[in-house]
């Protein structure tokens, strides 16, 4: 085989082995949310590194599933959790 074709394969192997070793990466902070909104409730678990963005993203991963439409999905998110435990 060619230099350059060990080259790429080596480059290859190298990514396929950086998104393998990142996928497997974990968040410090794990938040469990639970949301009511219009008589519907949904729960999210997120982790993350920094609180208060995990937190954040449980809550809008949570309004995206018992809200239709930016307006609703805003007015859920400014809603206080019926459960938020962040670890």
């Amino acid at each position: 085989m060619k230099a350059t074709s060990w080259l790429t394969l080596v480059g290859l192997v190298a990514v396929i082995g950086f998104v393998v070793w990142s996928s497997f990466q974990v968040g410090r902070v794990h938040c469990d949310v639970c949301m009511q909104f219009n008589g519907r409730e949904a729960c999210r678990s997120v982790d993350g590194d920094q609180e208060d963005e995990t937190r954040q993203a449980a809550i809008t991963n949570a309004c995206a599933q018992i809200s239709s439409g930016v307006t609703d999905s805003m007015a859920c998110a400014r809603t206080t959790p019926t459960k938020l435990e962040c670890r």
